[in-house]
């Protein structure tokens, strides 16, 4: 079976290829111009592996922004949306499912949390831990509602995550936004503490900001910060949207820090490519009664199975680990590469959460030229390029992707 589907989806690709329909062109006229899409439109993939509608094979060192951890079609991921689909899909919250609750007993036990909130997205992972901080400040702190996050920070695209978001190329077409926000620079406990009132409720981190840059903070910062929310009585958000589900080398980020969190967020590599968030609360914290948040679509079966399948495949196969072992060769290879080339200043990042520094605004057309040459990686900021690939990255593809960078710079050069 699985074999003619395979062959049903090859004829689907060749008809698309084979079709005259330009594809960027009938976007333009059909969808709201919001994404500045890149000159592909991909039609399927495997792996780490993906083509695009002429026939194009790239090597993908992007994962959908961090989202497919194990690849492309893992069959882990198909045969547990196969089915699941064929099984139960949806029935709104106000029933019990066995894969939501198989999901969040997974979550309880592998993480420091012990409630979980099974939602769509990092966005509205971010929204929920935000609502729960303020609802806890309401209850617990006097009424404290504010909350501390960081410049070059990134949330999520509601209003009140753009709020929190430290960034005013996201904040400025919006205003005025949601108060209550307040951003102070990364990885200094100073301007933190400087920032806390009697209002505070929250401080809200990334442990690595994947969208700033991929800036990573000062050995000591976290633990710096969790003293001082313990002295303070506040809570710590922790937003592993990108670094969760073993994208730094640990399951969780916070684990490499000798902390806890009260509330964590995650997303993106929790699913393995279906849509699905999740904010997880220590007990104290759970104050939520039914009726004060709620979803239609979070939590179904079908997102929620597949979550399950993905989690147990990166525990039983300690893909952690593995994303450490390759992380640190690609460093390796990185640094090769900025020892021979004077326009890289910086190699940073930890596992495959990885990114080089330019010493000038370089970074899409190095972005674009490896695209041609069949790699994707991701032009983070106007002097950063990021590199996220599937946690199943191996040292060749490694090599392979570079092997096309070097080619790429060396052409600049």
């Amino acid at each position: 079976m699985r074999l003619s589907m395979k062959l049903k989806e090859k004829e689907k690709v060749q008809q698309l290829s084979a079709s005259n329909v330009n594809w960027p062109e009938l976007e333009k006229k059909v969808y709201m111009q919001t994404f500045k899409r890149l000159p592909v439109t991909l039609v399927r993939g495997s792996g780490m592996k993906v083509w695009d509608s002429n026939g194009k094979e790239y090597l993908d060192f992007f994962a959908g922004l961090a989202v497919n951890c194990l690849g492309h079609c893992h069959p882990v991921v198909v045969e547990a949306l196969t089915e699941q689909a064929n099984t139960l899909i949806q029935t709104s919250n106000l029933f019990y499912t066995v894969p939501q609750t198989q999901l969040a007993e997974l979550l309880v036990k592998t993480s420091c949390l012990d409630r979980v909130f099974i939602c769509n997205s990092g966005a509205e992972a971010n929204e929920g831990a935000i609502k729960l901080a303020r609802r806890y400040g309401k209850l617990k702190l006097n009424g404290a509602y504010k909350v501390i996050t960081t410049h070059e920070s990134f949330h999520g695209r509601t209003l009140a995550t753009t709020a929190a978001t430290g960034q005013a190329k996201f904040q400025e077409p919006y205003i005025p936004l949601p108060n209550g926000f307040v951003n102070v620079d990364y990885s200094n406990i100073s301007a933190i503490k400087a920032a806390t009132d009697e209002l505070t409720c929250a401080i809200m981190l990334e442990p690595i900001q994947g969208e700033g840059g991929v800036n990573v903070p000062d050995d000591d910062y976290l633990k710096k910060v969790r003293d001082w929310c313990n002295e303070k009585g506040i809570l710590l958000i922790l937003d592993e949207v990108q670094t969760g589900i073993g994208r730094t080398g640990t399951l969780f980020a916070y684990e490499q820090y000798g902390i806890e969190p009260d509330i964590m967020t995650l997303a993106k590599g929790l699913g393995g490519g279906v849509p699905i968030g999740a904010f997880l609360s220590k007990e104290n914290v759970t104050v939520f009664k039914p009726g004060e948040h709620g979803t239609t679509f979070g939590g179904n079966p079908l997102v929620c199975s597949v979550a399950v399948a993905v989690l147990n495949y990166v525990i039983e196969n300690n893909i952690s680990n593995h994303v450490k072992v390759v992380g640190q060769y690609f460093v390796d290879k990185l640094k090769k590469l900025a020892a021979k080339y004077d326009c890289i200043n910086e190699v940073r990042g930890k596992g495959l959460l990885l990114a080089i520094g330019f010493n000038a605004d370089i970074s899409e057309d190095v972005m674009l030229k490896c695209l041609e040459a069949g790699l994707l990686v991701n032009n983070v900021k106007p002097n950063s390029l990021r590199f996220i690939p599937p946690l199943i990255a191996t040292d060749n593809d490694v090599d392979k992707a570079v092997e096309i960078l070097d080619k790429v710079l060396k052409e600049r050069k």
